[in-house]
């Protein structure tokens, strides 16, 4: 979860702005909760800013229209995905190498 965004940033990513693009956990259990705040009082060591990811109540999401899914996978050289998903995407697949089969 954090290797793919800055958690320091509020309310953004990147260019990005606005409240849907902030970093929040939203917790399905009790178990959840407690190692989301555990990895968030971590975190706090790594990064030079304050976390501002939320942790939040579940909220129950739309399903998106067809042409929204496997975006990535179907248009990887459109203008963002090349710019920014692919990149992002390779430095979670270097970084967790050995999760990989």
């Amino acid at each position: 979860f954090f290797t793919v965004h800055d958690p320091t940033q509020l309310n953004r990513q990147g260019n990005d702005i606005g409240t849907q693009y902030r970093s929040c956990i939203m917790p399905l259990s009790d178990e959840q909760r407690a190692k989301a705040e555990a990895m968030i009082a971590d975190m706090g060591n790594v990064y030079d800013d304050s976390i501002v990811t939320t942790i939040e109540e579940p909220i129950n999401f739309l399903i998106a229209e067809k042409k929204h899914h496997d975006y990535y996978a179907r248009n990887p050289y459109q203008g963002y995905c090349a710019a920014v998903v692919g990149p992002k995407i390779a430095k979670v697949r270097a970084k967790h190498a050995h999760l990989y089969r």
